[in-house]
């Protein structure tokens, strides 16, 4: 299969072509007000990461707007309690670049934001990017690099906000840990501690 490889730039321009006029000049190197609404539209996002371990891309999620724009330079996004692998965190300690991808539920068109992040504890914004009375234990600054939508083929292609029965065939999280772990972790158990678990620890 080697000899179908795409190998070098003037292949891959050759087998897409040139880049659409809209698709050129939607891309700007600051948060428009337009793109600013589509941020406080979101209340999901994927950060990606890069560091000595490779590639990392992460979900961030809360009601929506939980992501600050703080001017048309600069984002605010809290970084919320999870498992403690901080991978993100780790990554941008090294590398500060970064990736967003913004969705909203409902809405075709996602925001790509690229530029770099650094971590901060400052009180001001913990407490500015607080839940339910507590804060983060961290707040990434994002000092923004470029910005453009991207058009809604693929959550059209994928039916993403199409409403669908929950699926008996997707494992669960116990059934995954309970396999990679021998069974030390019983997946029963842990699928039924889980959603209290989660509930009482989101914030």
């Amino acid at each position: 299969m080697s000899e179908h490889a795409i190998r070098t730039m003037e292949q891959l321009q050759g087998l897409y072509g040139p880049v659409g006029e809209a698709s050129s000049r939607k891309e700007i190197d600051h948060v428009h007000p337009l793109y600013r609404a589509l941020i406080e539209a979101s209340p999901f996002a994927v950060l990606a990461t890069v560091g000595p371990g490779g590639l990392d891309a992460s979900p961030r999620g809360d009601p929506a707007g939980f992501v600050l724009v703080q001017d048309e330079k600069t984002l605010l996004m809290p970084q919320r309690r999870g498992n403690n692998r901080i991978d993100s965190l780790r990554n941008i300690v090294t590398d500060p670049r970064v990736a967003l991808l913004f969705l909203i539920p409902g809405h075709g068109e996602t925001l790509r934001v690229n530029g770099t992040a650094s971590i901060s504890v400052a009180p001001e914004l913990l407490d500015r990017c607080g839940m339910q009375g507590k804060p983060p234990q961290c707040v990434l600054v994002i000092d923004v690099q470029t910005v453009f939508f991207q058009c809604a083929r693929a959550i059209q292609r994928s039916q993403l906000w199409e409403p669908r029965p929950q699926r008996a065939d997707v494992p669960t999280s116990g059934a995954i840990l309970e396999a990679l772990t021998g069974g030390a972790i019983k997946a029963r158990p842990y699928d039924e501690a889980l959603p209290e678990r989660q509930r009482t620890t989101l914030y």
